[in-house]
């Protein structure tokens, strides 16, 4: 967090607004919870200002405003999309957004109810975004690659919560998924933080996707590793059944990253209950079902046919093994 956080007020919006946007200064303006990058305040019913209360949050706006205007049209759920920027002046001075609003309650607020459905949408939400990248598509330094990147962050989350009685069988499926092979194929767009603080839900069923803030190119697992950490128990089998594009290696490393997203998830949580910057209480008990979901996997599964990156997996048992965070912000 910056010392710009506090400062943020909905005086200072709507005096930014009526400076830069007077044709918008009208509407209701209403402060949102949570947010990280992002503090948030609804504006009217269709609209959301973003205001960046990070040292990287206007670079993740930057990118933001670049890319889904590119992406948008082509998702089947409703995404963020900017509609005005907002430039740096003396009020503020940092660049801000101003996005469309996507409808539906975090799902770390809520549930899913109608898990065969979210799992479906989730599919297909997945496979229109896991197309080649253009070579000028982002590359990030913290996420996207192949997980034994990333064996460093998963230690720090491994030794700061408790983990009584599976701390093995937690270990066993990230020491799995660095020893998987790497994803060979041409990067794809991965969103790079689906959990439930950035996925919304309405009607039992998730209904849109939201902070693409770390967009980049890369391994899709980081993205379906969203099996476990976003769909109930038992949404997994059918989410790779639909998805249908997953081979063995990439559902390993997948899995080993919803450990790591699940460990993460606990940590803020764990902050969140000290009081301590950053700490997010509802995250806490997400984690935890999620890595739940994680080690109830069983630990095999056999591919189909077919060959390479592309292919289809099949479990024993049916649920496949393997695994992928819009905090409103």
């Amino acid at each position: 967090m910056t010392d710009s956080e506090s400062e943020i007020t909905a005086d200072l919006v709507h005096d930014l607004l009526r400076e830069q946007h007077p044709d918008l200064a009208g509407l209701a303006i209403r402060e949102v919870a949570g947010g990280w990058d992002n503090q948030q305040w609804r504006l009217g019913d269709e609209l959301a200002v973003r205001m960046p209360r990070t040292e990287r949050a206007p670079d993740l706006q930057r990118k933001e405003c670049r890319w889904l205007p590119v992406l948008a049209p082509h998702l089947p759920l409703p995404v963020p999309n900017p509609v005005r920027i907002g430039e740096p002046s003396a009020r503020f001075p940092k660049p801000w957004t101003i996005m469309t609003w996507v409808p539906g309650e975090p799902l770390d607020f809520t549930s899913i109810s109608r898990s065969d459905h979210a799992a479906d949408t989730l599919a297909g939400f997945l496979t229109a975004l896991h197309v080649e990248a253009p070579a000028d598509a982002p590359i990030s330094s913290d996420r996207g690659a192949h997980p034994k990147k990333y064996t460093d962050g998963f230690d720090h989350f491994f030794e700061a919560v408790a983990l009584d009685g599976i701390a093995d069988a937690v270990r066993a499926v990230w020491d799995d998924a660095v020893a998987a092979p790497e994803w060979e194929d041409p990067p794809v767009w991965v969103h790079g933080d689906l959990h439930p603080a950035n996925v919304v839900v309405s009607d039992g069923t998730l209904s849109g996707v939201i902070d693409f803030g770390d967009m980049c190119a890369g391994d899709p697992a980081w993205d379906l590793a969203a099996a476990w950490v976003v769909l109930p128990a038992g949404g997994a089998a059918r989410f790779f059944d639909v998805y249908a594009r997953a081979d063995e290696a990439t559902i390993r490393r997948a899995r080993g990253l919803a450990a790591l997203k699940s460990l993460f998830l606990m940590l803020m949580g764990q902050n969140g209950d000290l009081g301590l910057p950053g700490g997010k209480p509802t995250w806490g008990p997400a984690g935890r079902a999620a890595l739940d979901r994680v080690l109830h996997m069983g630990s095999t599964c056999t591919p189909a046919s077919r060959p390479g990156n592309g292919g289809e997996v099949q479990a024993l048992g049916g649920v496949p093994v393997g695994g992928r965070l819009q905090e409103r912000g």
